[in-house]
């Protein structure tokens, strides 16, 4: 098995985000680093448009990720709905 991770800043709208990505992924692994936060799961994690606009209170746009995005590990597959980071799928 391999671990998939992204990396964001850690600003208020990245909480937002990774509020989300624990819902979504409840297996994964957060860490707080100085000015980063990097989540980490096994082979895939997935960042839903709908639960990070539950949680931010507004429209977002799966491309708004970008502007907070550190970097990543996976293959990447994105859509209007969801980006996801996978490994062997």
């Amino acid at each position: 098995m391999s671990k998939v991770y992204i990396a964001l800043q850690d600003n208020d709208e990245s909480r937002y985000i990774v509020e989300a990505i624990e819902e979504d992924n409840p297996d994964a692994t957060v860490n707080h680093m100085p000015a980063m936060i990097r989540i980490e799961n096994e082979n895939s994690l997935v960042i839903k448009r709908a639960t990070v606009e539950e949680k931010m209170g507004r429209d977002w746009d799966v491309q708004e990720l970008h502007l907070n995005l550190i970097t990543l590990g996976g293959n990447v597959y994105e859509d209007d709905e969801q980006l996801e980071l996978s490994w062997n799928s």
